[in-house]
């Protein structure tokens, strides 16, 4: 038996930016007991915010924000997080392996190879996508990402059709990247080290041509260091 898993990388479109307060709210008390004074917290964080634009020659005026969480704070992930929480539930109830993080969601699906398991990754995909849209979230399909994934030797029975992904179809790739490294389809790390040492290259040649121009402390400073991250 042909044994492969696939990991399935769903992204959402400005995700921060449309989480429902009230919702959020009534999540925060009913699913963690967060309420009282806590709760009150919470609120006055989220509630009351503005925003405008502002150019060289005007200033709009002030429009009061009714949903998301303020992105660049400490909050704002984890709201986030306690807001798409219910999601690990949905995704397990199919026997999958779901992991969060911020607003990408990633599914690793159980190991086989049967028609049955392509239709289940399917049937997962559809009932996300409805939770999102009763939470008012909306997914991005051009960037959500299937990867089949086998051993070396197996690789050409890798299924090659596309996935339905709500109403849209999307192609397996052999390569990903996901949150600073690049996973390929015989999971091994030989994409991620070429990735590295591309980047080392290219750093390196832009380094050559501005060394007539540095510093001799400078020079040597770097040879060290580049030096130590060979070793």
């Amino acid at each position: 038996m042909l044994v492969i898993s696939a990991l399935v990388l769903l992204d959402l479109s400005a995700a921060f930016d449309t989480v429902d307060h009230h919702i959020l709210q009534q999540r925060l008390e009913h699913s963690y007991g967060i309420t009282g004074l806590v709760r009150q917290w919470f609120q006055s964080y989220l509630v009351g915010r503005c925003q405008f634009v502002r150019t060289a020659l005007s200033t709009s005026s002030l429009a009061l924000i009714l949903c998301s969480v303020p992105q660049g704070s400490v909050l704002g992930p984890i709201l986030f997080l306690l807001y798409t929480a219910d999601l690990r539930l949905l995704i397990e109830g199919h026997f999958l392996f779901p992991h969060l993080y911020a607003d990408d969601t990633h599914r690793l699906c159980r190991p086989s190879a049967t028609l049955e398991f392509q239709n289940s990754i399917c049937t997962c995909i559809d009932d996300v996508a409805r939770w999102m849209r009763s939470n008012w979230l909306q997914m991005h399909t051009a960037k959500t990402v299937v990867l089949w994934c086998t051993s070396s030797r197996r690789l050409y029975l890798l299924p090659a059709s596309p996935i339905r992904v709500d109403t849209d179809q999307v192609m397996p790739v052999f390569v990903v990247g996901n949150l600073g490294i690049y996973m390929d389809a015989e999971v091994s790390m030989r994409s991620h080290v070429s990735s590295c040492l591309f980047c080392y290259s290219a750093s390196t040649a832009e380094y050559s041509s501005l060394r007539s121009a540095l510093s001799s402390t400078v020079t040597a400073f770097v040879s060290r260091s580049s030096a130590v991250g060979l070793r």
